[in-house]
């Protein structure tokens, strides 16, 4: 009698695992539209208020924008120094306008612009922009060049 209680158990066990559940594939989709927020409503919204408070220089606006710790250089800031004084003093905001207005594509966990950047993070060679989804809300997280030198990380070779 059990052995014929146990078949029937295991053949239900198996037909059950085997099952697709909608909530795998709707993590799925969430997880891919997480990665690629381009067509995200609030990703736009973010992208739309960045892109009007760097074309208007609206310091106020772009600091409510940017995350805590925000990255504009790769050495130690020195004293007195903040990131608008350093983008006044080497007229980098036509370059941090161009970037904003251009496509941000998804790197990552970072949606960052130019596209370029994001097709060879490593062998770019120009300024960059990322932004990032932190604690549910889009923040600015950086605008740098490329790293110097010793912050590199080498492509592996063949070995």
């Amino acid at each position: 009698m059990l052995p014929r209680l146990i078949i029937p158990i295991c053949l239900a066990a198996l037909v059950f695992t085997g099952c697709e559940t909608p909530y795998k594939k709707l993590d799925e989709k969430r997880e891919a539209a997480r990665k690629n927020a381009s067509k995200d409503p609030t990703f736009q919204a973010f992208v739309g208020r960045l892109r009007t408070a760097v074309a208007r220089k609206d310091r106020e606006m772009l600091q409510s924008l940017m995350a805590p710790g925000f990255g504009y250089r790769w050495d130690s800031a020195p004293p007195g120094d903040n990131v608008f004084t350093f983008w006044d003093m080497n007229n980098l905001w036509p370059e941090l306008n161009t970037l904003v207005q251009q496509e941000m594509v998804p790197l990552e966990d970072f949606m960052v612009a130019p596209p370029e950047f994001a097709a060879d993070p490593q062998g770019f060679a120009g300024y960059r922009v990322g932004l990032k989804q932190v604690m549910g809300s889009w923040r600015f997280i950086y605008f740098v060049p490329p790293p110097p030198a010793e912050h590199m990380v080498p492509p592996a070779g063949p070995q």
